[in-house]
């Protein structure tokens, strides 16, 4: 009798738990769930041993960043093949010369930055022989101004960079610019003027209204080669130039926040485009100057390391959401053309949408 009673409650307890079970499978499931992409998602730039970053584009060539072991250099390549044969900015010399910011001018130039005459400064190849044109003037090179995050109109025409002017954050930044303090930064530069996310560290506080950020403000400088007139706008920073050079759309903290802002270049016609409680950071123009591309932690609650590709249309302010990897980091997107978003991303080769690696490579979207 004993013996019926104990299989019988056993029996009742199995069944009670049977719901139990199922649940937390429900979750599990869930959990794992691996989401669709938006669009879809291949690679473009696969660097075997190496990263590559930060791709720019114009008129038929991109120019991106590459890093083998702790040598940096700017590779140019052709639209048209990609995987073909390419064009590099390499170091002069083999102590403390690195080369980083690459940009893409549609005559095949390629902007860069460089420490190669002591501070960093910025330089454009003139996209045949071996001239290098200086882009600044002379405060660049002694020391008075650090050109990081170069950008320019796709005719060459129109540069801008960012820098601080807080004297220890400066000087970090220059023994920073050729040795990265971890693997993360390459793809996250971004975060240079935060003194939560700086540094590579297991856990940091969300990019949103409220977040404290010890570190100063820095510049943007805005530079016409035409005229030498060397324009800085406070609080600003990641510039992007339009393609006509009439605009500047930049990334400008409040109350620990980011958010993207335009003006015309003369100055006049400052507007804030966006105002999310999270993050958004790295503009880049659609050819005809009519959306932007940038990337942003709004989805993810303004977690550092979880940022997607998005688009926004000037005319009525539109934002779409192009990538969502599960648990990817992707950063720099540019049109590649009218219908395609290159973007660099530390995603897996063989799992895009559910796991990330070591390594950024170039991705592509199509749109259409």
């Amino acid at each position: 009798m004993k013996r019926l009673l104990y299989i019988a409650a056993a029996a009742a307890m199995f069944m009670t738990a049977q719901p139990l079970f199922a649940a937390s499978e429900a979750a599990f499931a869930k959990k794992n769930t691996v989401q669709e992409a938006l669009y879809p998602v291949s690679p473009l730039i696969i660097e075997k041993d190496s990263d590559a970053i930060y791709p720019s584009v114009a008129g038929d060539f991109m120019v991106y960043g590459k890093r083998k072991g702790d040598a940096f250099n700017v590779v140019r390549v052709s639209k048209h093949s990609p995987k073909g044969n390419s064009y590099q900015i390499k170091a002069m010399s083999a102590i403390n010369n690195d080369v980083n910011y690459g940009v893409a001018i549609r005559d095949g130039s390629i902007g860069y930055v460089s420490n190669r005459i002591g501070p960093i400064s910025a330089w454009m190849w003139q996209g045949q022989g071996d001239g290098h044109i200086a882009i600044g003037n002379m405060a660049t090179y002694r020391g008075g101004i650090a050109p990081f995050h170069l950008n320019a109109s796709t005719d060459g025409q129109i540069w801008c960079f960012d820098t601080t002017f807080q004297r220890m954050r400066y000087s970090v930044m220059l023994n920073e610019f050729s040795k990265f303090p971890h693997r993360e930064m390459m793809g996250q530069q971004w975060r240079t003027y935060h003194s939560d996310h700086f540094r590579y560290k297991q856990g940091y506080k969300p990019t949103q209204t409220g977040t404290e950020n010890k570190y100063d403000p820095p510049a943007l400088f805005i530079l016409s080669r035409k005229s030498n007139q060397l324009l800085m706008i406070p609080n600003a920073y990641d510039g992007a130039i339009s393609p006509d050079g009439r605009r500047i759309v930049f990334v400008r903290e409040t109350n620990g926040n980011f958010d993207l802002w335009m003006q015309d270049i003369d100055g006049s016609e400052l507007v804030q485009l966006t105002s999310s409680k999270y993050g958004d950071f790295e503009p880049a123009w659609s050819p005809d100057g009519k959306q932007l591309l940038f990337i942003s932690n709004r989805d993810a609650q303004g977690d550092v390391r979880k940022t997607s590709v998005y688009s926004l249309e000037l005319a009525n302010n539109n934002i779409r959401r192009l990538t969502n990897a599960k648990r990817a980091t992707d950063g720099g997107p540019v049109w590649f053309d009218e219908h395609t978003v290159v973007f660099h991303s530390n995603r897996s080769l063989e799992e895009p949408q559910r796991r990330t690696q070591t390594h950024w490579n170039i991705w592509q979207i199509k749109l259409n």
